[in-house]
This record gives structure tokens, sequence and C-alpha cells, in this order.
């Protein structure tokens, strides 16, 4: 069984997930139940998935959660355009969340594609 805390990508997953917690409770109080409970589950959903498919018993059902979790990412980076274009976030708290999530999504591709091949 593979230990999920231990690949990176689950790693960095859980970092920007913090970061987003800590960003996102500065948002309008209105915004509680829309943007700001959606980009916290979006950026979630990335390390849940990475965790959840850890545990299955091949590589080709892992490369399927890590492929969720891509898209998760994808959610999660329209939600931050999102927040910076309704100027919930600044520029520079934007910068930084984007690209961490760049390179965490360059990382899963490049472990789905490892996963893949196997």
């Amino acid at each position: 069984m593979r230990d999920f805390k231990k690949f990176e990508v689950w790693q960095l997953s859980h970092q920007i997930t913090l970061k987003i917690y800590t960003s996102t409770k500065t948002f309008p109080k209105e915004e509680i139940f829309g943007l700001t409970s959606q980009i916290r589950r979006s950026f979630a959903s990335i390390g849940y998935n990475i965790s959840e498919g850890s545990g299955r018993n091949s590589d080709k059902e892992f490369a399927n959660f890590i492929n969720i979790a891509l898209g998760s990412s994808n959610e999660a980076e329209n939600q931050l355009i999102l927040a910076k274009d309704l100027e919930y976030i600044n520029e520079s708290d934007y910068r930084d969340l984007f690209e961490e999530l760049t390179v965490l999504k360059k990382k899963l591709v490049s472990l789905w594609n490892k996963l893949r091949q196997n």
C-alpha cells in the first residue's frame, strides 16, 4: 500500500490548500456559501483524490484518481482567477498561488504519465 503523504504532489496540494483557507478568510461574508466554499473544496479535492487513489490496487486506478485531481486543479485555477477578478485576493497573492498551482499541475501530469506507462 502506498503512503499518500510521501508523494510530493500530495504535499504540495496540502500546502496550497492551507494557503487557500487562509486567503479566503477575508472573502466577503456573503460568499461563505458561494466562492469561498467552492474554492476551498476544489483545492482540497486535489489532495483528496491523490490520497484516495494512492490506496487503490493498481497503477491504472491510481492514474485515474490523479487525472481527477488534475481536473480539480483546473477548477481551482478558474476559481482563483475569479477571486482575483472580483478583487477578493490581491495580485501578489494571486501570482504566488497561481505559480504554486502551475507547479502542482505539471507534477500531476508527470505522475499521471509515469503511472500510465506501467
